[in-house]
C-alpha cells in the first residue's frame, strides 16, 4: 500500500514512519515514569495517558508528512540552512533533556 497526499501523489511513507516510531519510543519509555513519579498515578493509567499523548502526535505527524506533504516542491537546501536546522534540533533537544530531568532533581 503506498501512502498518497491528498492530491493522490505518491508519498515516502519513510519519513512518517520515523518521527511516529520516534514518539512512540519517546512517549511509551519516559511518559509513564513522568506520570507515576511526578502524578502519583497507577501503570495503567500511565500507559493511557502515553497512549493518550501518542495518538495526537502521530495524526500531527501523518497530516504534516503525508497528507500535506508536497513531492514536487522538494529540493536540495544549502548547507547553512541544513546546519541551522539541525543546530536548533540539537539546542531544543538538550533543553528538553535539561526540562524533564528538573521535575526528578531533589532541592
Amino acid at each position: 500500500m503506498r501512502l498518497r497526499n491528498r492530491k493522490g501523489d505518491p508519498i515516502d511513507p519513510v519519513p512518517f514512519l520515523v518521527v511516529a516510531g520516534m514518539a512512540f519510543m519517546i512517549l511509551f519509555s519516559a511518559g509513564p515514569i513522568y506520570l507515576m513519579a511526578l502524578f502519583g498515578v497507577d501503570v495503567p493509567v500511565a500507559l493511557a495517558g502515553s497512549a493518550a499523548a501518542f495518538v495526537p502526535t502521530a495524526a500531527l505527524a501523518y497530516h504534516r508528512l503525508v497528507r500535506s506533504a508536497q513531492p514536487d516542491l522538494r529540493g536540495e537546501l544549502p548547507a547553512s540552512l541544513r546546519f541551522r536546522r539541525l543546530w536548533y534540533a540539537g539546542v531544543a533537544f538538550g533543553l528538553l533533556l535539561v526540562a524533564l530531568t528538573l521535575p526528578l532533581v531533589d532541592w
